[in-house]
């Protein structure tokens, strides 16, 4: 059953939203202690050592001193959803990661990680924080930008907890087009802006 889109508002990231942030991830981080750190893991760092209130922690310094960017979505006053982007090598565990590795890596932004809440998916949320990310990371002068999408089941369907990094149709509907790791369970798709 298709539920109707929500009229939501989006805000860019700044330290004063970080209460929203904390209210969106809840207890359990978006998922799993993750606290969108997954991508920021340093070389020789266990993921288990850092998920959980450690993440939490990394991600609030980084929202308070505007080292993480983002993109908030509102349904009125409710956060609903997330989306960070920033420098690809700002994500270490991208450069690691042998099927999403690029060539010109400092020439390229990532759109590598979105959270939406379980009553707001499938409403168009994820869609307005992309639109709002790709403007963002427009008019800091960037033209090459990335995201790692998930490929869908055999049947076509995508599950939630595997789809973090967004949906092959949600970067096609922006102009992005799939440039490797084409068979892959994560993609690496482009866009060049401007």
């Amino acid at each position: 059953m298709n539920k109707p889109p929500l009229a939501v508002t989006t805000s860019e990231l700044c330290p004063e939203l970080w209460p929203a942030v904390e209210t969106l991830f809840a207890a359990t981080g978006a998922c799993g202690g993750c606290w969108c750190q997954a991508w920021r893991i340093e070389k020789g760092e266990r993921w288990a050592d850092v998920k959980g209130p450690r993440a939490k922690e990394r991600l609030r310094r980084g929202v308070l001193s505007g080292e993480v960017h983002g993109v908030l979505a509102f349904d009125g006053e409710m956060p609903v959803g997330w989306c960070t982007f920033g420098p690809r090598d700002s994500f270490p565990r991208l450069n690691r990661a042998r099927s999403l590795r690029c060539d010109d890596s400092a020439d390229v932004w990532s759109v590598p990680c979105f959270y939406v809440r379980r009553d707001s998916r499938g409403r168009g949320v994820a869609t307005a924080l992309l639109d709002h990310t790709l403007r963002a990371i427009a008019e800091r002068g960037v033209t090459t930008v990335e995201g790692y999408p998930s490929a869908p089941n055999k049947d076509g369907t995508y599950i939630a907890a595997f789809s973090w990094t967004g949906t092959i149709p949600l970067f096609e509907k922006a102009g992005f087009r799939v440039v490797g790791n084409a068979e892959g369970s994560k993609r690496r798709a482009r866009k060049v802006l401007g």
